[in-house]
């Protein structure tokens, strides 16, 4: 069993100090954790603390947690000595199989007993990558949203080693620290938002390939259209009231055999340079001259926005 309570975690790990693990600690700071980061590059920490200043301004005005604290980040100077006073410990490393497995298996390592480990893998499953484990019964996937300070949605999977009670604490405890979390019954390669998030990339793709929309149309489409709705109600409960009185039974009646109409193309398309230069262009033409850091702030301030608008500041 785990030694803490999901409610008595003071002090989070956070391994990899990139955009995942970066947005991980500053989320888990503003939630009034104390966090130890470790990240193998000679800048990580330069990286991370200008990635927790740029997210700082968003996160207070979406309202800090009690004792919210910048001072409550430290830099290890090795794996060992960020694990070893941690409560909990979120794996954020670049996705590679052969490099997840070894780290995963030195933070199990190092780790205290009954202290969970989850990994914010994006398509990995937990069971490919707690092979080399020792005790890979703890081992969780916490797959998040980036940035994972601001948007909420946490998945939460085991793999076949791991114990239930394990994906059970990693489920409260992210609740706890202000996440909406979804706990999967099984395993599933992309997890759930990933893959319907890929299936509109795909198709995206596949629009600008042939050269039948461009990138600020496909944009356009999605922020001046659906994706207005989806912050309130996602896909299936959208098509339910696109039923009228009759829900989604009517709906599936009437709209039915349109799903036999070649509208999408989930295969992916071959990413070919002349792809490849029309989506880096077009992101370009959309910015307009702004550059990273200021999109950034653009998408926390809509996001916070929407978020204030729905009732769903972090309590």
């Amino acid at each position: 069993m785990a030694r803490l309570g999901p409610g008595e975690v003071r002090t989070v790990a956070c391994i990899g100090a990139g955009v995942i693990g970066g947005g991980w600690a500053a989320h888990f700071l503003a939630r009034g954790y104390r966090v130890v980061a470790w990240d193998p590059a000679p800048d990580g920490a330069a990286r991370l603390t200008r990635l927790v200043d740029r997210a700082w301004p968003a996160l207070t005005e979406l309202g800090l947690a009690d004792g919210a604290d910048r001072d409550n980040l430290s830099f290890a100077g090795s794996l060992s000595a960020a694990v070893a006073v941690a409560d909990f410990v979120q794996e954020s490393a670049p996705e590679q199989l052969e490099l997840k497995q070894k780290l995963l298996a030195d933070i199990d390592a190092a780790t205290p007993a009954g202290v969970v480990v989850a990994s914010s893998t994006s398509g990995y499953g937990m069971t490919e990558m707690q092979t080399a484990a020792t005790t890979p019964e703890r081992l969780v996937v916490g797959h998040p949203f980036n940035p994972p300070y601001l948007i909420p949605l946490v998945e939460v999977v085991g793999g076949k080693l791991t114990e239930q009670w394990a994906v059970d604490w990693a489920s409260e405890f992210y609740r706890l620290a202000g996440k909406s979390v979804i706990t999967m019954d099984r395993e599933l390669p992309g997890f759930i938002a990933n893959r319907l998030q890929e299936a509109l990339w795909r198709e995206a793709l596949h629009m600008v390939a042939n050269g039948e929309a461009t990138v600020e149309q496909i944009d356009q489409a999605i922020t001046d259209g659906p994706g207005l709705r989806w912050p309130a109600q996602g896909p299936c409960l959208t098509f339910h009231l696109a039923g009228g009185e009759g829900g989604m039974a009517h709906m599936l009646d009437h709209f039915g055999p349109s799903l036999k109409s070649p509208w999408t193309r989930l295969e992916a398309p071959e990413l070919t340079p002349e792809l490849h230069d029309e989506m880096v262009d077009g992101c370009e033409r959309e910015a307009a001259g702004r550059s990273i850091a200021d999109l950034v702030r653009e998408r926390d301030r809509a996001i916070i926005a929407v978020q204030r608008a729905l009732g769903r500041e972090h309590g």
